[in-house]
């Protein structure tokens, strides 16, 4: 019985460790790799599974792979190293490191032809401009992917319906994966059944072990009845002997023929019980042989059959782990780039309740600023531009001004409407002050006056922007089924818009109730009053300046 429950923990042991593949196994094939191909692709998968848990080893890995794969001339490969080890450089904060090799995965990803990698490390080195205020840099990064794509014949609409395709072709894949999740579910269902059985089985056997140690005790008790059987035979014997002597001793009184007569009849005696007892002695040494053979074969048969149901029933649990495991570890991903898709269209509560419920509630807030920008002459200029640049220089603009709001986690972009733009401020449980979609507005009449200048320079048509402030209640909810819409609806959203059309070119004008609640951040100008629908006359204020004392 210690033998068996040893080889049970042995069994047991080995079935708890095959389970986790970690990346120590990967380690383990990069050793026992051969080729160049299988090291490379073994390091980029350490590299991805070192990246959110230690950014130095997926760094050193990323390296590796990438100089493999740039070795045999893999475009692919290297792009998709290169921005490996760009985003391992990210985690550890070195911005420097990180452009430098998000630059050349947009080189590989060019040569390799994967879009959806260039316009990921585009957006990563348009960010790191942005952050440090250089929108010229971010422009020019931006252009140069746009050149590329339009190079290519790929238009900004093309790449929308790309992006739709392969959305919706995830969303079949997830549905495909949530099948098979359900059906290893039901396989592991069905192997649970088998286990019980197994355990059936094992007690079974347990019960025949029994029996075979109770028919082992009966033979050892037959063997014990037999020596005591040899035992009265050697008794016998030794009186046969005695007697033998006593014969001996009366041949000497009788006479030599009689004698040797007597002494040969004696003999014939002996010999003959001499003979019955190795024959008795001879069938009980081979009735013990059969025994223990038996006993023998028997436990072994049992250990074998052991054996071999814990082996199988181990390699079936260890393939269903390692496929659960996979197939979760894919469906993971495709939720988290899901769930990303719906954080660029929706705030991160709306998005939350919508992945909860199905849908989300409409909210008031008492405190929201919103913020309202309009082109100066618009159709007049876009009359001077072909449709093309049109679209380039509005694309431009929106897209710097995106950057500027996104460095400001209060700030929510609305909509774009033609050549206006909307966002806004304080759409959350907690309540917030206007101050960073204030600086948000100078900094976007900032970029404009720079871009304005370049234009000059360029001897072509530019926009200028009017911008309007205004902090009031409104209410917020989603609109749509298969797409969804954020919006904001109330009489700040008018007011706001009001402030906008009473502005002038490279200014922000913001209204009383914004301008009480920044004027002590900001250096204001008054302007006097405008008329507003069902509010009658509101004042307005240009935003000059940040004080010295709060100044950025």
């Amino acid at each position: 019985m210690k033998l068996l429950y040893s080889l049970f923990l042995l069994m047991f042991s080995v079935a708890v460790f095959g389970q986790n593949a970690t990346i120590d196994q990967l380690k383990k094939e990069l050793s026992e790799a051969k080729t160049t191909e299988e090291k490379m692709v073994l390091n980029f998968q350490i590299a991805e599974a070192f990246l959110r848990v230690d950014a130095d080893e997926c760094i050193k890995y990323g390296k590796a792979a990438h100089n493999q794969a740039v070795s045999k001339r893999n475009d692919g490969m290297s792009a998709r190293s290169a921005f490996i080890i760009a985003k391992g450089y990210e985690r550890d904060r070195n911005s420097r490191n990180a452009e430098v090799w998000f630059k050349s995965t947009q080189k590989f990803a060019k040569a390799a032809g994967y879009s959806d990698l260039l316009i990921q490390a585009t957006t990563k080195r348009s960010a790191v401009a942005v952050k440090d205020r250089n929108y010229r840099r971010a422009y020019e990064i931006n252009q140069e992917a746009f050149n590329y794509f339009s190079q290519r014949g790929t238009s900004m609409s093309d790449l929308d319906s790309r992006f739709e395709r392969q959305k919706a072709q995830l969303e079949r894949e997830k549905r495909d994966l949530e099948k098979e999740k359900d059906q290893l579910t039901f396989t592991i269902n069905n192997l649970k059944l088998q286990s019980e059985q197994l355990s059936t089985d094992k007690t079974l056997l347990e019960e025949r072990q029994a029996q075979l140690l109770q028919s082992n005790e009966q033979k050892q008790q037959e063997i014990s009845a037999k020596q005591e059987e040899i035992m009265t035979i050697e008794e016998e014997k030794k009186k046969i002997e005695e007697v033998a002597k006593r014969k001996e001793k009366e041949v000497k009184s009788l006479s030599r023929e009689a004698l040797e007569q007597k002494a040969a009849l004696a003999e014939a005696t002996l010999e003959a019980e001499q003979s019955k007892l190795i024959a008795q002695q001879s069938e009980l040494e081979a009735a013990q042989s059969r025994n223990l053979r038996n006993q023998t074969l028997a436990a072994a048969g049992f250990l074998l059959l052991l054996l071999i149901l814990f082996y199988a029933r181990y390699r079936t649990k260890r393939k269903a782990a390692n496929t659960l495991a996979e197939k979760n570890k894919t469906i993971e991903e495709e939720r988290e780039r899901s769930d990303e898709l719906l954080l660029n269209i929706l705030p991160a509560p709306i998005a939350s309740e919508l992945k909860e419920y199905g849908k989300a509630k409409a909210r008031k807030f008492d405190e929201v600023t919103v913020l309202f920008t309009d082109f100066k002459n618009f159709t007049q200029i876009s009359e001077q531009l072909t449709p093309e640049e049109l679209v380039e220089e509005l694309d431009l603009c929106f897209k710097a001004f995106d950057f500027i709001i996104s460095q400001y986690e209060d700030i929510e972009k609305i909509k774009t409407i033609g050549d206006a733009y909307m966002c806004a401020s304080g759409l959350s449980e907690r309540r917030s002050i206007p101050y960073n979609i204030v600086r948000a507005a100078m900094e976007i009449q900032e970029f404009l006056e720079e871009h304005k200048q370049e234009r000059i320079r360029l001897g072509r048509p530019y926009f200028e922007a009017r911008i309007g402030i205004h902090t009031g209640p409104v209410v917020a909810g989603v609109v749509g089924v298969d797409k969804f819409a954020y919006d904001i609806w109330g009489d700040t959203v008018n007011i706001a818009a009001r402030m906008e059309s009473k502005s002038l070119p490279g200014k922000v004008n913001i209204s009383e109730s914004t301008h009480n609640l920044v004027r002590y951040k900001f250096d204001c100008e008054y302007r006097g009053k405008v008329d507003a629908k069902n509010k009658g006359q509101i004042d307005m204020y240009f935003v000059k300046e940040s004080l010295p004392a709060v100044a950025v």
